[in-house]
C-alpha cells in the first residue's frame, strides 16, 4: 500500500467513525478499542494567569477505551 492509499484509507475511516459518533452511536473496532461520546457538564474553573473564577461551558468529548488485544501489546 502506498502512502497516498494509506492516507485515503485512514481519512475514510476517520470520516466514518466521526459520522457515527456525531449520530450518537458507539464505535467498536474489535481488538483495537471503543470510541464513544461523553457529555461534560458546565463547571467552574480558575484562570491560571489571573486567578479569577471562570465558567467552563458544557461540551461533548470523544472517549477511547483500548481493547484487550491492544492493551496486552503495550503491557
Amino acid at each position: 500500500m502506498t502512502k497516498v492509499q494509506a492516507k485515503a484509507a485512514l481519512d475514510a475511516m476517520i470520516e466514518a467513525v466521526g459520522d457515527s459518533l456525531k449520530d450518537g452511536k458507539k464505535v467498536a473496532l474489535i481488538g483495537f478499542g471503543t470510541f464513544d461520546v461523553v457529555k461534560k457538564d458546565a463547571r467552574q474553573g480558575i484562570n491560571p494567569r489571573t486567578k479569577e473564577t471562570i465558567t467552563i461551558p458544557a461540551k461533548k468529548v470523544v472517549k477511547f477505551k483500548a481493547g484487550a488485544e491492544l492493551a496486552n501489546k503495550v503491557n
